[in-house]
């Protein structure tokens, strides 16, 4: 029965230690931006130039 009580201890502890961290993590803003994350794999980092895209496709022509 003694073993229960500091699993309950345990337990509370861990739970407190969690909730501390999400409300620092909440303070330090860790959580402002909840759109541009999803969205942000859907953009090209560059565009890509016309004459890369015309060179990769004429690499035999190229050649001297």
């Amino acid at each position: 029965m003694s073993i229960l009580v500091v699993l309950i201890f345990i337990s509370a502890l861990i739970g407190s230690g969690f909730l501390i961290a999400f409300i620092w993590a909440m303070k330090n803003g860790q959580y402002d931006d909840a759109e541009t994350p999803a969205i942000r794999m859907l953009f090209d980092d560059k565009p890509a130039s016309k004459q890369k895209k015309q060179n990769k496709g004429n690499v035999e022509e190229n050649t001297d």
